[in-house]
């Protein structure tokens, strides 16, 4: 059967592709070589948020008595833990199934290649091969754990993130290799529930793409967890022949020190899917290991478009979705199905969330990075110590930092690290968009009391207005 358009992989910008296309219109298949939902709902973003509630829910469990419950001796049952975070992702790749069919369009199990321009070749499990052909083929292969020379991955010893999320039992000691999301994110959890965490991060800082305050809270708040932190240090060889592993960590100074632990996990970021997926045979150009494209995701290959992690910008799901809806809606203003082309993206105002605890958000410029733009600032951070919601939830660490432009109050970023702050960061992501100044702000009035007021009061700060503080 011919199609409208064929979306290569099912994740968080195949899958929102796929609907957008067939909600114009469109006859649509989408090629999934495993799981429906792709990594982030099958072993990414959504299985680790149900490992970080339990964690979490363990820890609240352990500090009972700060809230005035008195509870017996609480235990987390491993297994139990990892069970739940599969069920979870289960459940979300049966709901992408059900969206599926809702929107009919026909799932093709097997792995895609692309064989000529508008076909591609599907090879399925048993390793039978068919051709489906269509119009316009939308890639989103997203991508895979990224492999260093000095850390090749076994899968027992020397991990990824896929194994982390999975393992038979819960290791007495972990070293985690990078302190990007997955890194302290993993950090979190597996020091929650007992293991003796150690991070090991090449860059100065602990989550190197934040505000330099951002990384500086984490990094205290990790140590107060009982993390180990090694900054400005990286790895130069494992040693995996005895019971454990022996990681030799070379440190700024040009000394070593040699760690050992159970297991090493490796998260030092994702590698994009891009190998034998037809790339070559079809002249699809590729740039420093990601398919190039235009601002409405065109590859130079007419008819076909690349979405999502393979693709360069940010390696983030909701990113990836955008992407999808807007690389199918720009197919419908080519085919006369929508009625103007897609605005292109902003990735200067692309939310970032760690999920961690305390949590991480950010948008827009850090404040090195507004000073090094030659904007002149006005800079404003309140604490949570003095938010009434926070000290209520007894969940004090942390704080909002904002950035305006102090000769047009333009928002220029927003920075924050405490209890739930992944569901407070839209706002400021809103206001970008609508290029809101700092007047606006200040005269929205905010709830209280909530952990938002947080936003209000950091932008009161910057102006020398803040009542709380």
């Amino acid at each position: 059967m011919a199609y409208d358009v064929i979306v290569l992989g099912s994740g968080p910008g195949g899958y929102p592709a796929a609907i957008r296309a067939s909600q114009l219109g469109f006859s649509v298949a989408i090629i999934e070589k495993e799981s429906l939902g792709g990594i982030c709902l099958n072993w990414g973003c959504i299985p680790t948020k149900a490992l970080l509630k339990s964690a979490q829910v363990f820890e609240y469990m352990k500090h009972s008595k700060d809230y005035g419950i008195i509870s017996g001796d609480v235990q987390a049952d491993f297994g139990g833990v990892i069970k739940r975070s599969r069920g979870v992702a289960d459940k979300m790749s049966k709901g992408v199934q059900f969206l599926m069919k809702k929107n009919k369009i026909d799932v093709v199990m097997g792995y895609g290649k692309i064989k000529a321009k508008g076909q591609v070749e599907v090879t399925a499990a048993d390793g039978t091969k068919k051709i489906i052909e269509g119009k316009y083929i939308i890639i989103a292969t997203g991508g895979r754990s990224r492999e260093l020379p000095t850390l090749k991955q076994d899968g027992k010893k020397v991990i990824g993130y896929r194994e982390a999320m999975v393992l038979p039992q819960q290791p007495k000691s972990m070293i985690i290799v990078g302190s990007g999301a997955i890194g302290v994110e993993f950090g979190y959890f597996y020091s929650s529930l007992g293991t003796k965490v150690t991070i090991v991060e090449f860059m100065p800082r602990v989550v190197p793409v934040e505000d330099e305050d951002i990384s500086k809270e984490l990094e205290k708040q990790l140590k107060k967890q009982g993390i180990d932190i090694m900054t400005s240090a990286s790895v130069e060889s494992v040693d995996t022949g005895g019971a454990g592993v022996k990681a030799l960590v070379k440190k700024q100074d040009g000394s070593t020190v040699t760690l050992e632990a159970d297991i090493v996990l490796s998260a030092v970021g994702v590698v994009a899917n891009i190998e034998n997926i037809g790339l070559e045979e079809t002249g699809v150009k590729t740039d420093k290991g990601r398919i190039t494209t235009d601002k409405y995701f065109q590859t130079n290959v007419p008819g076909i478009f690349a979405i999502g992690d393979c693709t360069p910008n940010q390696a983030l799901a909701h990113k990836a979705s955008k992407e999808g809806i807007n690389a199918a809606e720009y197919i419908g203003y080519l085919e006369k199905k929508f009625h103007h082309q897609p605005e292109p993206i902003d990735y200067g105002n692309v939310p970032g969330c760690t999920y961690c605890s305390p949590e991480i958000a950010s948008v827009g410029m850090t404040e090195k990075a507004a000073k090094e733009a030659g904007y002149e600032i006005k800079v404003g951070k309140f604490p949570f110590m003095a938010s009434g919601k926070a000290s209520a939830s007894g969940a004090t660490e942390g704080f909002v930092k904002v950035i305006y432009d102090a000769k047009y109050g333009e928002f220029l970023g927003c920075h924050m690290i405490g209890n739930n702050v992944t569901e407070m960061i839209a706002e400021a992501v809103t206001a970008r968009r609508l290029e809101t100044t700092a007047h606006e702000i200040l005269n929205a009035i905010h709830p209280h009391p909530t952990m938002s007021e947080g936003l209000k009061e950091a932008t009161a700060a910057a102006y020398g207005e803040a009542i709380d503080i």
